[in-house]
């Protein structure tokens, strides 16, 4: 649970999360700028490259040298966007003073490498080492062109790309590979100044006691940065209905068909309303009690797979389906169909039960692993008063039947994206 909130000042918060469940201590550094479409690939390339050598430590054998020391000790480091921002997180995991020989202090000694690794990075005369960056961009790169080939992620991808042209949040998170290629030495040691001076800054620390002195140490070391301009994290610009969907097909050389549909939807205001259309989203396209898995997938069979997801944050749902081509139109209809069930109200108490149950066994889950409870937080930055999972699975439990068709109701299409096999009708 959420034992303290910490007021590092400077833009800077200090979540402690306390949990006896572990043996590890587990701190994450949380970096929240606003989506720049031309700075987002320095940005996403930034937790990688400053968490595989410092200053301190010039190259990974060094840094391996120093993590084994720390009865191996895990780096671990990402690149997401949360509506609005983007997010760089970069942490460490070590095992609890407790368990060490001798009275070590493990998570001191982790807490001080992590520090020196963002905030003294292997750097000289203003730019990064070359041979570190052209290693990082050769693996972004990498990604991206992965996610080119896996077709389902690039036809979601894309859906995202036609429903928020002009919106920064459809610049995909790592950049493109033209970007990540065009990055320099001494652009992305500005990137890292400009993390440094502008981005919002949460520290997660979830152990079975508060380390000493971990978030005063962040204070010191944020006291000799001009960070003027940094803000904390507002509430981010949800997608607004339109008149007409908008259609985008496009043809590769692909076996299986992708239709992808995008929707928006009112977020609402506040923590209960989000869990209000979490319930709708997974009634709609969640698990296999779901409208669409029950009608679209299993009696129509008309797709391969076909879910919804939601991001309550800008305000829209994805429903993403794997289709033959000749089925693609049938399975539109069929998925704006079961909607309008939704709509209706038209759905039994057996699924709309399954769904808040399942909700609620996922939220139970969330206290099993530090990452997704850090996740959970990580997520949490736009919150005035943020809940833990426990707190919201009530806020689930408590939701009606009502209020799932009213937000239901606000549903309205959006951008609908078909990827399917050349010469395919």
């Amino acid at each position: 649970m959420l034992e303290n909130v910490i007021d590092i000042g400077n833009a800077a918060q200090g979540f402690f999360i306390k949990s006896d469940r572990f043996k590890t201590t587990h701190i994450s550094y949380n970096f929240y700028l606003p989506v720049d479409k031309e700075k987002v690939a320095s940005f996403a390339l930034l937790p990688f490259i400053l968490t595989t050598c410092g200053r301190e430590y010039p190259d990974f054998s060094k840094l391996n040298f120093k993590l084994n020391k720390l009865y191996s000790a895990n780096l671990f480091a990402s690149a997401e966007k949360v509506g609005d921002y983007q997010l760089l997180k970069m942490g460490i995991s070590v095992l609890d003073d407790k368990y060490a020989l001798d009275g070590e202090e493990l998570v001191t000694r982790a807490a001080e490498l992590l520090n020196s690794l963002i905030f003294d990075p292997l750097a000289e005369n203003g730019e990064f080492s070359k041979s570190d960056l052209e290693r990082e961009k050769r693996k972004a790169i990498e990604h991206i062109r992965s996610e080119l080939a896996e077709k389902r992620l690039y036809a979601r991808k894309r859906l995202i790309e036609e429903m928020f042209k002009g919106d920064a949040f459809g610049v995909p998170k790592c950049g493109t590979e033209e970007q990540v290629a065009a990055i320099t030495p001494a652009g992305l040691f500005g990137a890292w100044q400009e993390m440094l001076s502008r981005a919002y800054l949460r520290v997660n620390v979830i152990s079975a006691s508060l380390p000493a002195n971990v978030f005063e140490n962040v204070k010191e070391r944020l006291s000799g940065i001009e960070r003027s301009s940094a803000a904390a994290v507002t509430k981010s610009i949800p997608l607004k209905p339109i008149y007409a969907a908008k259609r985008v097909e496009e043809k590769m050389d692909v076996a299986q068909g992708k239709l992808v549909m995008g929707f928006s939807v009112l977020p609402g205001d506040d923590e209960r309303d989000s869990a209000k259309l979490a319930v709708m989203c997974d009634m709609f396209g969640g698990g296999p009690y779901s409208r669409l898995f029950t009608n679209v997938r299993e009696k129509m069979s008309l797709c391969y797979y076909c879910s919804s997801t939601v991001d309550k944050r800008k305000g829209f749902i994805m429903v993403d389906s794997g289709v033959e081509a000749e089925n693609a139109q049938k399975a539109e209809y069929e998925i704006l169909r079961q909607l309008d069930v939704m709509k209706n109200g038209q759905f039994g108490d057996f699924e709309f039960e399954a769904s808040k149950k399942s909700i609620i066994n996922a939220l139970k889950g969330y206290g099993d692993h530090q990452d997704t409870l850090d996740n959970w937080w990580t997520f949490k930055c736009d919150s005035d008063t943020p809940v833990s999972p426990e707190e919201y699975a009530e806020y689930v439990s408590a939701v009606q039947k009502d209020a799932v068709v009213q937000i239901a109701k606000t549903v309205k299409l959006n951008t609908v994206y078909a990827l399917m096999p050349k010469g395919a009708d």
